[in-house]
């Protein structure tokens, strides 16, 4: 048996593991940058994720540029189980194919959880960077409507995560209370300048940029330069992203179990 924490609440609920009293590993699973901040930022967040759940054994792995890599990581845990939570914010290459082929080569017993987008808990990470950048709270109607966000991702050539990245945008938009349209850094359509010029054609001039990226980055840089106004920091290790790993691992396992019943 292991135990598993509410994403909200933190309560620990026993969740079914066969014969095992030790829970398998939870390897994140970071994209790599050449960002030197990126690396401390995802071992910040792998810190936060330990902190939350002592006992669990947490691991990093890199789909590329940085180390350690994530064969290497797998290499190193021989044949222990292991969850792989890919640190990324919607659907694409990289969680379709790079991971799987990756986690296929290895003799870890491997499942791979979904990636962190979309989820409320990514909102609500995505609402308290922007709060921290300056985005006011208690505006009014009249306000809000000279207002707006750009959703900037990464972007991806796979619909999957374009729909993933539209949903974020709808949960933020909830929370908001203003309109929030996705933008791309690469390989997709609108580009955040192209999406700035839309809503400044719409009347809504008060636009801020919300970062959907897990570190600082290339891709973020260039999408926070292009704010008029304010522009969030990555998501970083906030509580809420540490809560969310934990409850995309614990997702996974149960779905294992139910498969098992």
């Amino acid at each position: 048996m292991t135990a598993s924490t509410s994403p909200r609440t933190g309560s620990r609920t026993v969740l079914p593991l066969g014969r095992r009293s030790v829970p398998p590993a939870l390897v994140l699973v970071a994209h790599g940058s050449r960002d030197p901040r990126a690396l401390t930022t995802v071992r910040a967040l792998m810190a936060r994720v330990g902190a939350l759940r002592p006992g669990l054994p947490v691991h990093l792995g890199h789909i590329e540029l940085n180390e350690p890599l994530l064969p290497g990581t797998l290499a190193a845990l021989g044949d222990t189980p292991a969850v792989l939570v890919p640190l990324l914010l919607s659907r694409g290459y990289h969680v379709k194919q790079d991971i799987p082929e990756m986690a296929g080569a290895a003799r870890a017993r491997t499942r791979l959880a979904a990636p962190l987008g979309p989820h409320p808990l990514l909102a609500e990470a995505l609402h308290a960077r922007l709060t921290e950048s300056g985005w006011p709270s208690g505006t009014d109607s009249v306000t809000r409507r000279s207002m707006a966000v750009v959703l900037a991702a990464a972007g991806s050539r796979d619909p999957d995560s374009a729909a993933d990245t539209g949903r974020t945008a709808r949960l933020l938009s909830a929370r908001l209370g203003v309109p929030v349209v996705p933008a791309y850094a690469s390989a997709a359509a609108p580009t955040v300048p192209a999406a700035l010029r839309t809503l400044a054609a719409r009347g809504r001039h008060r636009v801020a940029v919300a970062s959907c990226f897990t570190a600082p980055g290339r891709f973020a840089s260039q999408c926070a330069d292009a704010a008029p106004w304010i522009a969030s920091a990555p998501l970083g290790a906030h509580d809420a992203m540490a809560r969310l790993v934990l409850h995309r691992y614990d997702q996974s396992l149960g779905a294992r179990s139910a498969e098992a019943a």
